[in-house]
């Protein structure tokens, strides 16, 4: 290490290289506080050519490397295993161009997501990746992981809203493509090879960005549901009523809005009778071809008269709709104080989420008695976020060493009903022991293929994406 860090002290200026322990502390745990990083150094190149510098050296030394953004993940993907280099990517934070007509713009992977999302409002555009961290996640760590967030329902993914892309390879080779062209048919479309790999087989350092036009009104509403089914039938038919105007479409449970009501200043309930299931939908739309406002009441008018909704607070001002949006946002906040939880981010068929809730829901309850299941999140496109609440009487400690047996009895679920046990966090390590048990085994054979072909050292991020051959528990 001693030699390598004399090279990186050659490529990098004084704000380039951390070793101080205090210094890099923010840089060594990651946001859950599961995992500690074992690094001894942490890099902050300045831009393409410094990263690339710093992987030719570390390909030298043969010294791994462990690429970090804003260190917001959710499963231990940017957490350093070994005495390996964190190369954070903070620094990158260059606009490169932005391009109203073509509606793209290329961005440096170290941008914040809010900041970006503020670069495109102030050219009348939209870039409509929007997500819980997005005030300190970047957007090379939201491509790495395939970030999700509330608008894939309209949007997509993070994939989705992605043209083109720079990354420096195992090699350190870089590959660049940021021309930003909608039709490109001249080959493997290597961007989406590197997009969710978590940074196993290349360093993504710059990206073409899909804009949209700015939406110019919106529509928000919390809506009581009659009961769990009606869900997805209340989905199709906002789908059906909404002209392509619906953007999200998320579930909150009584208990998750009781959590936010109690712990987190500002969330205090709109309606004045509790109700199991609520459902915050968004509608948004450019120009004043179609008024949002109008589609909204007619969807409500509609599933009322159908008996899938029994309430609803719809928001008469920007301020209103933020008040409702709190609300989603303070459920997860609100699940912190209390106690432990145990959480999943697993994925279903739509039609599937009600029976999937259901069913893990009971498993749980009859494994720990007194366990308190809050499923939220994106119903829209089937991604639920199964967090488990300790009992009340319950050690926190107790609850959490039941964390693997829990993950098994709710993934197995998940897998019955042909879903995903990781639908936007990534794998990163706390997942890594289930790709074995869930994941068809072709499918591992060719992403080991791959990975070995890249990155024959295994030098990018060891030990994340794809499990050790000799770990399968089958």
């Amino acid at each position: 290490m001693n030699a390598l860090l004399s090279r990186l002290q050659g490529i990098l200026d004084d704000r380039g290289i951390i070793t101080d322990r205090d210094e890099a502390e923010p840089y060594l745990e990651e946001r859950r506080g599961r995992f500690q990083s074992k690094s001894r150094v942490i890099v902050r190149p300045r831009d393409t050519a410094e990263v690339q510098a710093v992987v030719r050296a570390c390909i030298s030394e043969k010294t791994s490397l462990v690429p970090q953004g804003g260190n917001t993940g959710l499963c231990g993907g940017a957490v350093a295993e070994a005495d390996e280099v964190i190369l954070s990517l903070e620094r990158l934070k260059g606009i490169r161009d932005l391009d109203p007509v073509n509606n793209a713009m290329t961005v440096e992977a170290g941008c914040v997501l809010a900041d970006l999302q503020a670069q495109a409002r102030d050219a009348n555009r939209f870039f409509p990746l929007s997500l819980a961290a997005e005030g300190s996640c970047q957007i090379g760590g939201n491509l790495a992981t395939n970030a999700g967030g509330i608008n894939v329902l309209r949007y997509g993914n993070a994939r989705d809203q992605v043209l083109g892309l720079e990354a420096v390879m195992p090699n350190g080779k870089l590959l660049s493509d940021l021309h930003g062209l909608r039709k490109n048919n001249t080959g493997y479309d290597l961007k989406q090879l590197l997009i969710g790999s978590e940074g196993t087989l290349g360093i993504i350092t710059a990206a073409t960005l899909k804009l949209y036009p700015h939406p110019d009104q919106s529509a928000n509403a919390l809506v009581a549901l009659r009961d769990l089914a009606a869900s997805i039938t209340f989905l199709g038919q906002a789908q059906s009523g909404s002209g392509g105007t619906l953007c999200s479409f998320e579930l909150i449970p009584r208990i998750g809005l009781d959590f936010a009501c109690r712990h987190v200043t500002g969330c205090s309930d709109p309606m004045t009778t509790p109700h199991d299931w609520y459902v915050l939908l968004a509608l948004q739309a450019s120009g004043d071809a179609i008024d949002v406002k109008i589609l909204l009441s007619q969807i409500l008018e509609t599933a009322f008269e159908a008996d899938e909704i029994t309430d609803a607070v719809v928001a008469s001002s920007e301020q209103q709709a933020q008040a409702l949006w709190k609300l989603r946002e303070g459920l997860v906040e609100g699940q912190r104080f209390e106690g432990a939880s145990i959480k999943h981010d697993v994925s279903v068929p739509v039609s599937k989420v009600p029976e999937f809730i259901d069913r893990a829901s009971a498993t749980v309850a009859q494994r720990v008695p007194g366990i308190r299941p809050c499923p939220f999140g994106h119903v829209g496109d089937g991604n639920i976020h199964f967090n488990l609440s300790q009992p009340v009487e319950m050690d926190g400690q107790t609850f959490l060493a039941l964390w693997e047996e829990i993950n098994h009895l709710v993934h197995d679920h998940v897998a019955e009903l042909g879903g995903s046990f990781s639908a936007e966090h990534g794998i990163g390590i706390s997942k890594i022991s289930e790709m074995h048990r869930y994941k068809d085994p072709t499918a591992l054979e060719i992403m080991a293929t791959i990975k070995r072909a890249i990155d024959p050292d295994n030098l990018f991020n060891p030990g994340k994406v794809i499990p050790a051959p000799d770990a399968d528990p089958r």
